[in-house]
């Protein structure tokens, strides 16, 4: 009479975990896309940064973060990499269940500002 109770707990210690490290995963991938999305210039840097992020989703885990998608934005002198993907589900029963997992990462974009007191970045 124990043992489903037991079995139940011990399988959502599984899915958080295997949640928690998929969150992981997500986090790594948008903060390296973020980082190149940062450092980029002005032409090509969205398709560099998601391309960048996807990278990492396939080479950490690309079982522990399902359909992985990562989306690179810009807001003002912000710039970044979102990416949104599934944790695996140890449980079968329940498949509108989702465990859904989004990691968003980004800074001010780096830029070189010469010394002739210029403003604009080169």
């Amino acid at each position: 009479m124990l043992m489903p109770v037991v079995l139940a707990v011990v399988l959502l210690i599984v899915q958080v975990t295997l949640w928690f490290h998929g969150r992981q995963v997500a986090d790594a991938a948008a903060r390296e896309g973020a980082r190149i999305a940062r450092a980029g210039g002005s032409d090509g840097w969205q398709e560099a940064a998601e391309s960048k992020a996807q990278q990492i989703v396939q080479a950490v885990g690309p079982q522990l973060l399902k359909n992985a998608q990562a989306k690179a934005w810009e807001q003002g002198d912000q710039r970044g990499v979102e990416v949104t993907g599934s944790a695996v589900q140890v449980v079968p029963l329940l498949p509108e269940l989702t465990f859904t997992i989004t990691s968003r990462f980004g800074g001010p974009i780096e830029c070189f500002r010469p010394d002739d007191g210029s403003d604009g970045c080169e």
